[in-house]
């Protein structure tokens, strides 16, 4: 294995068709063949306690899920108690880790999960995160990112230290300062950092009409997010990002592409595996020999 393939997706909580959005991932799933899946909305199949959706997904995959939670709720009004979080799906996960990020609200708390997987380069560190959502938490944004980059950097950032991947919902396009902050165009809090933005490395920005194909993962293609708001809502906001490329070849970008696009049902009851479209990755960790 010189490449790493690695997939990231929103998987909108327990929504319905729920049974059939998860039979609908996996099988895709199966045919893109990843080493490892970073997960966002994550939720126990009740909602509040047990199996989660990355479970499922991880014994259609024969591999192994570690879920967090994210935030927890109690019942009010007519909501139910629930809870959400991350989760990681691997072979083996050697060691996990869990960092609480600032700007955390009653239902809305967030992480960063982190999980050392084995791969053919030794074991590397793969992140997921999903930051907060509204249009106007761009501060908030601010502020998780950095944080996120502290805690990356904590894993090894020198030139002889394996590549590191995040992935994630990031809630932002690519031209906000907290994405501009990742790809090392702007600086946040007096600090800089850089990461390679996967897509960007082999496509252009999508730009307002643009399908999946072309970069879109929040779509209003898809039946599940259209709303008065839609056009709003088609953007690119689901992101893999790998630390500097090494200049022994690890870290290189070698595919990226929108997946989990199929549909099932027709016409009004058609339906996708999440009302996000997830993005797949391959990247080198070993060197060039």
């Amino acid at each position: 294995m010189t490449n790493l393939r690695v997939v990231t997706l929103n998987l909108w909580g327990i929504e319905p068709p729920l049974d059939a959005r998860l039979a609908l991932a996996a099988r895709q799933l199966r045919a893109l063949a990843p080493d490892v899946v970073c997960l966002q909305e994550v939720r126990p199949l009740d909602g509040r306690s047990g199996r989660t959706t990355a479970d499922v997904l991880a014994a259609a995959l024969d591999m192994t899920a570690h879920y967090e939670t994210a935030v927890a709720w109690e019942a009010m009004h007519d909501l139910p108690s629930g809870q959400e979080g991350l989760a990681v799906i691997a072979r083996t996960i050697r060691d996990t880790r869990v960092l609480a990020l600032p700007e955390a609200r009653p239902r809305e708390a967030r992480i960063l999960l982190s999980a050392a997987i084995d791969t053919a380069g030794g074991p590397i560190w793969v992140h997921t995160t999903h930051l907060h959502y509204r249009l106007d938490d761009g501060v908030a944004r601010e502020h998780q990112v950095l944080a996120i980059d502290a805690a990356i950097r904590r894993f090894g950032r020198d030139n002889d230290s394996p590549p590191q991947i995040l992935c994630g919902d990031f809630n932002a396009p690519a031209d906000s300062d907290e994405i501009r902050f990742l790809r090392g165009l702007t600086t946040l809090g007096g600090r800089r950092t850089h990461f390679q933005d996967a897509w960007l490395r082999l496509h252009r920005e999508p730009v307002p009409g643009d399908g999946p194909a072309e970069g879109i993962t929040r779509s209003s293609e898809n039946r599940f997010p259209r709303s008065p708001r839609a056009h709003i809502l088609a953007r690119r906001i689901d992101y893999v990002f790998i630390t500097t490329r090494k200049k022994d070849g690890r870290g290189t970008v070698h595919d990226c592409r929108v997946v989990l696009t199929e549909r099932e049902g027709t016409g009004e009851i058609s339906f996708c595996a999440s009302d996000h479209y997830g993005v797949c990755v391959d990247v080198q960790i070993v060197p060039t020999s």
